[in-house]
């Protein structure tokens, strides 16, 4: 099946100078949930205002659903529902008022059951007469996602959605998205909260500096970078790890009370039968032990880290 968004040799300087993206080629899948995480200036918001046509690339190509989205600009922008980072609609309208208008700026014909099904969908129904002014910010950022969703767009991007959004708020947001994932929808999310990303994306992708650092699907991610410890907790205090076990990889921690182990790739039960063994036969007893595996936060930091030392060594000089 042919990706619903194919991103080809990206690039965009601004007049300015700065190199917003350098050469990205992405395929988005139809029907996914894609996170593009990155820190502040890694070229997230510019990637997603080339494909939603807002922003004309350097050089490279974008199509959306088949469609250019610089020479066939209409028919790619009615296929795609964008809700950026600002609030910004008309504060004295109505929620309903803004919402339908939206549709039609699309050229899509009035349908009030449209409206009424994405307004009660975002829990906007006993807000549709109120005033955008006098709603709050959550409320606000709802209304974005509305207008995005009336003119039934089969991409949706969402650019920082959770901004200013309570923890309750946030969840709702997730279960809406999932359930427009169910109707066919594509999804493509920006975010800080990488919380996010981990609960509902099926693919990550990861931006620093205009370039794309890694795509992947988000478990074979968490297994391939993902660090997974177990740390055993002694009765008595260690002053240094015996001689029997040196070579283990087990490392002393919490001031001699504790001894961690990293897993190699592999076989993890085995690790865990063959670790045990020599602790037996070191006399080194444990009255407790627990593992932890790293979240996807650790693994960007991680990869965000990476990047910036190899560029500070001259790697991938630009």
């Amino acid at each position: 099946m042919d990706p619903i968004i194919r991103i080809s040799q990206l690039s965009k300087t601004y007049a300015s100078g700065l190199h917003a993206l350098n050469s990205v080629s992405l395929d988005i899948r139809r029907g996914e949930i894609f996170a593009l995480l990155g820190p502040n200036g890694a070229g997230k918001t510019t990637l997603i205002g080339i494909t939603c046509g807002l922003v004309r690339p350097t050089s490279g190509t974008v199509l959306a659903g088949g469609h250019d989205v610089v020479r066939d600009y209409r028919a790619a922008r009615r296929l795609i529902g964008l809700v950026p980072q600002e609030l910004t609609t008309d504060a004295f309208e109505t929620v309903t008022a803004t919402v339908t208008f939206s549709r039609g700026l699309f050229g899509k014909p009035r349908d009030p059951a449209r409206i009424e099904r994405v307004l009660r969908q975002l829990s906007l129904w006993d807000k549709r007469n109120d005033k955008i002014m006098t709603l709050s910010g959550g409320m606000k950022r709802r209304v974005m996602i509305a207008k995005a969703l009336a003119h039934e767009p089969q991409i949706l991007f969402l650019d920082e959605p959770s901004a200013g959004v309570d923890v309750e708020l946030r969840r709702d947001m997730w279960d809406m998205v999932r359930a427009l994932r169910e109707e066919g929808v594509t999804i493509i999310l920006t975010t800080h909260y990488i919380e996010e990303a981990e609960e509902m994306a099926d693919r990550v992708g990861v931006i620093n500096h205009g370039e794309l650092v890694l795509v992947e699907d988000k478990h074979a991610l968490m297994r391939k970078l993902g660090r997974k410890q177990l740390t055993l907790e002694l009765p008595e205090r260690l002053e240094h790890l015996p001689d029997a076990l040196a070579g283990s990889g087990l490392e002393l921690s919490g001031g001699g009370a504790e001894l961690v182990y990293v897993f190699a790739p592999g076989d993890e039960r085995e690790q865990i039968t063959g670790l045990l063994r020599r602790l037996d036969a070191a006399g080194v007893a444990f009255r407790n032990l627990h593992t932890q595996q790293s979240s996807l936060e650790d693994i960007f930091v991680d990869l965000v880290r990476g990047d910036r030392a190899r560029e500070g060594a001259g790697v991938g000089e630009r």
